[in-house]
């Protein structure tokens, strides 16, 4: 165990839809790596999405960011609700308040680590040994590109556009990042664009070759989007570092999902050089909200990349993942990764699962 014990702030926002449910056993598990290790964490709630809209008109009421710029750590559940997906000419819109916090606490670079589980291979929709052995770690930039451009429509509302923007410093400051992770695994980076076509593309592939000139040691690949999205179902375990913007980074690393075999299994971190935002990358979904149906092991894996990130605790993140690990060993999944050899009997709702978790750390 570490000697060196901490005070740490950690805001919790729910969100929407499954988010309470998996942010309590976030919330639990830190709760326990506190009292074994000594650490002290202080935890505040905040409302965030359709929760913040119902409540105070905003998806991004002004206390949540007054909180959030004043806590160490934020814990996120998820965001969006089936009301505003139903209703394209809705003004206000949960998401808004998601990219607005981003842009607020400068969280430029998102990481999802696709971390395998050996007991989850058949729980992909990828054979086993396709699978077997991948560890990748995606950086995907998170305040520029299409989603903080310019959108309009024309007066007749029957024509539309997206400005696809980026800054040389936007792709510098995530790359940097990137080689820095990539000094410190396999020393392999593959940036993703779509440089062919697309002017900001190119502006991304001159400015990355640029940075690794300043890392020799890595091995540096370029690959166009549509390429990248076969490689991953085709080979995954040829890519280590997976460097990409914000829209190719949304669809890479939901289609990486399905190695680790269910969104419920991916953490992710958002960080800049200030707080950072810890969130599973799953979704409200509130087709099950409520019905003691969610996996809170992507939540409980974010606390475990808060732990390591945000405060240096390597050990009490590991220990996390462990906790996890025998977990699965045992033969417990919830829904969404068991398959037809799992026993009936370890088939576990939320409660049951982070329960599970609590015990094994």
């Amino acid at each position: 165990m570490t000697n060196d014990t901490m005070t740490k702030k950690i805001l919790v926002i729910p969100g929407d839809g499954i988010g309470p449910e998996v942010t309590t056993w976030g919330k639990a598990v830190l709760e326990a790596i506190g009292q074994k290790f000594g650490h002290e964490f202080t935890f505040d709630e905040a409302l965030m999405g359709h929760a913040g809209i119902e409540a105070t008109g905003n998806p991004l009421p002004d206390e949540t960011l007054e909180k959030a710029k004043a806590s160490d750590a934020i814990l996120f559940g998820a965001i969006g609700h089936i009301k505003y997906d139903n209703d394209p000419s809705a003004k206000v819109r949960p998401e808004q308040g998601l990219l607005k916090i981003r842009k607020e606490l400068g969280l430029y670079a998102n990481l999802r680590p696709i971390m395998l589980f050996d007991e989850l291979l058949d729980a992909s929709s990828l054979k086993p040994e396709i699978l077997k052995g991948t560890d990748i770690l995606f950086f995907r930039e998170l305040t520029g590109d299409v989603y903080f451009g310019e959108k309009k429509r024309s007066e007749d509302r029957n024509t539309a556009s997206d400005l696809m923007v980026y800054s040389r410093y936007e792709v510098e400051r995530i790359a940097i990042k990137a080689y820095e992770a990539a000094m410190v695994r396999g020393k392999r980076l593959c940036s993703v664009d779509k440089a062919n076509v697309l002017e900001s593309s190119r502006l991304w592939r001159e400015v990355v070759q640029e940075i690794a000139k300043q890392y020799p040691e890595v091995e540096t690949e370029h690959m166009f989007i549509d390429n990248a999205a076969m490689q991953l179902v085709k080979n995954p375990k040829k890519f280590d570092v997976v460097l990409t913007a914000n829209l190719f980074g949304d669809i890479l690393t939901d289609e990486a999902s399905q190695i680790a075999g269910s969104m419920g299994m991916l953490a992710s971190a958002s960080i800049g050089d200030g707080t950072g935002f810890f969130e599973p990358i799953h979704g409200s979904a509130h087709d099950i909200a409520g019905q003691d149906k969610a996996n809170p092991l992507a939540s409980i894996l974010s606390v475990a990349l808060m732990l390591e990130i945000s405060f240096g605790l390597k050990e009490e993140a590991k220990l996390i993942t462990s906790a996890i690990d025998k977990t699965l060993k045992e033969g417990y999944r919830t829904g969404d990764i068991a398959d037809a050899n799992t026993d009936k009997s370890k088939i576990l709702g939320t409660k049951a699962m982070g329960q599970k978790v609590l015990e094994y750390l």
